[in-house]
């Protein structure tokens, strides 16, 4: 009996094992079936989403070849149907794109044309590859006029006005305590632009090269913060305005030079620039840096120049032990190399075409406009502009801050690198200087620059007040803007606005798009006070608009008697 029990419950248990296994096997499979499911359907939506993409992709590019196509129609084309190539290089010249910019990468793409340059062509397949072979969409926002100057064509006459009323003047003399730079013409007057976007001119001897002097010292300082971080440059150069000469013997009450714009503050730079390689490999690596700071133009070594700056040294040697006495310079430090780095940084020469480069990579927050590399960080950079600010123009800098508003960094040698940020950088190179040092060419040049255009720091903050320039607009944007504001206040008879405008200078005789002038404006509205302003203006009061009304018919068709009245009274007089 015992037996038969215990084989009915191994019989049962059995049973229920299998239809565990049973359950468990159903389970797995229904589970696997799940997953199989989700992973289709994974599957399908990752298709359905690359489809998605893929058409996204060729309506762009569909899109994209219709405006190229457009850009390739907008140029005179040759029988053939074919583009001069020469006209399109003229054209993107006039926007400032120069033939050797880096980024048209000219070179690799006609590699193995035969012809002469001037014979030439693109078709729209080749012309669609020159646009991509370039840089970014460098040549398509050049011919829409979308670069960061767009009508570079009227920024570059009003450079050149300047230039010439500036070359006129010819007061200050050549730095004589120096001798090599006492012997630099005196007539050598070069200006050059580079804006953020690689729009570039220039104006005199741009090719020639001059010694940097002084204008190492920010560069030299941003190279010192990229290798130790503020911080630690900070503890042992300052941040403040001197209030002495250039090579004064103060230092500040930390007993630590000023700030590295002037003399011993730059020698306390060099001192923290690869302290523990070599001499040669320190010097190369400055030199190193302003040939990427310029978009590969190489920078020089003037020899006779550095031996006879270091032989005329004295102050800055005293600069250099009044600062070792004062234990400023970091642990170590080899005060003799120091000296003769900072001698060799000074004579660094490059041209003022690669200085405006220069210029524009600091005012490009590091980036070199033609090369699209970073050569400093955009925090290093602002803490450059920020001293270059205040302390750049030796004791000229706190005047040049009021009237100029603009970070900037003279040099003995007559050089004057400006920086617009987010705008462009400028180098102009007159060596006749001033009794601070500065050339005289070269603040003169500044000062005519901000009185033209909207350049000081703070001008936004009068905006509507002056009349002066925005090259960041497209062409006639300004005019554009302040006549439909004109022709909006008249409607609105906002008379304080319009007495605004036509303080600013803004023609009260200007029209919309439908010729509807202000006094059309004014009239049709009933604004009595702003029709009376504006005839005792003298403005014209008999315009036409595109319907062939003037502003008397608008009155009358509006029953404003009082405006027909004195309309009609204008009129008779």
């Amino acid at each position: 009996m015992f037996f038969k029990h215990f084989h009915f419950i191994a019989h049962k248990s059995l049973y229920i094992q299998s239809e565990l296994v049973d359950k468990m096997k159903t389970k797995n499979e229904t589970a696997e079936k799940t997953k199989k499911a989700k992973a289709n359907t994974k599957k399908s939506n990752e298709m359905e989403n690359y489809n998605e993409i893929e058409n996204a992709l060729n309506t762009t590019s569909t899109v994209l070849e219709e405006e190229d196509l457009m850009l390739y129609n907008s140029f005179s084309l040759a029988e053939n149907g074919n583009l001069d190539f020469t006209q399109l290089l003229k054209s993107l010249e006039s926007m400032g794109i120069k033939r050797n910019d880096p980024r048209l990468k000219l070179d690799a793409f006609f590699e193995n044309e035969t012809e002469e340059e001037s014979n030439w062509t693109l078709s729209f397949e080749q012309f669609r590859k020159f646009l991509i072979n370039t840089q970014g969409d460098l040549i398509r926002d050049a011919l829409k006029g979308n670069l960061v100057i767009p009508d570079f064509k009227d920024f570059i006459k009003e450079l050149k006005r300047i230039y010439d009323i500036t070359k006129h003047d010819t007061s200050g003399q050549v730095a004589t305590y120096i001798p090599q730079l006492g012997r630099v013409n005196p007539e050598h007057y070069a200006v050059s632009v580079c804006t953020v976007d690689g729009q570039r001119h220039g104006i005199g001897e741009i090719d020639k090269y001059f010694c940097i002097q002084s204008i190492c010292k920010p560069i030299n300082y941003c190279l010192a913060l990229e290798e130790w971080g503020e911080e630690i440059v900070h503890k042992h150069v300052g941040r403040e305005p001197s209030g002495i000469g250039f090579n004064g013997l103060v230092l500040n009450s930390k007993g630590l030079p000023h700030n590295p714009m002037i003399n011993y503050g730059a020698i306390m730079s060099c001192s923290l620039l690869k302290p523990n390689e070599e001499m040669a490999d320190r010097f190369e690596y400055v030199l190193n840096t302003w040939t990427k700071l310029s978009g590969g133009i190489p920078a020089n070594f003037n020899n006779s120049v550095y031996l006879s700056e270091r032989l005329t040294a004295d102050r800055n040697f005293a600069l250099g032990y009044f600062i070792k006495e004062n234990g400023a310079f970091p642990d170590g430090t080899d005060l003799l190399q120091t000296l003769e780095f900072y001698f060799q940084s000074c004579s660094v020469e490059v041209n003022a075409d690669a200085m405006a480069i220069a210029a524009s990579t600091l005012a490009n927050g590091g980036v070199c406009p033609l090369t699209g590399k970073r050569v400093f960080s955009s925090d290093t950079v602002k803490d450059c502009l920020s001293l270059m600010s205040s302390c750049g123009m030796y004791d000229f800098s706190g005047e040049f801050a009021f009237t100029i508003g603009l970070p900037a960094k003279s040099g003995v040698a007559g050089g004057l690198m400006v920086v617009v940020p987010n705008l462009f950088g400028l180098c102009i190179w007159s060596p006749r200087l001033d009794d601070l040092g500065n050339t005289v060419r070269g603040i003169e040049f500044c000062k005519e620059l901000v009185k033209t255009f909207n350049f000081h720091l703070y001008d936004s903050l009068t905006a509507g007040t002056h009349s002066k320039k925005d090259p960041r607009l497209q062409k006639n944007a300004s005019k554009i803007d302040n006549i439909i504001s004109l022709c909006w206040a008249a409607s609105q008879g906002d008379l304080q606005e319009v007495k605004h405008l036509y303080a600013k200078g803004v023609d009260i005789n200007g029209s919309d798009y439908d010729l509807r002038t202000p006094l059309h404006l004014a009239a049709s509205e009933g604004h009595e006070n702003v029709v009376k302003y504006l005839l005792k203006r003298n403005v014209f009061a008999y315009p036409i608009d595109r319907w062939g009304n003037s502003p008397l018919d608008d009155a009358k068709r509006h029953h404003h008697e009082n405006v027909v009245k004195m309309l009609n009274d204008y009129k008779s007089n």
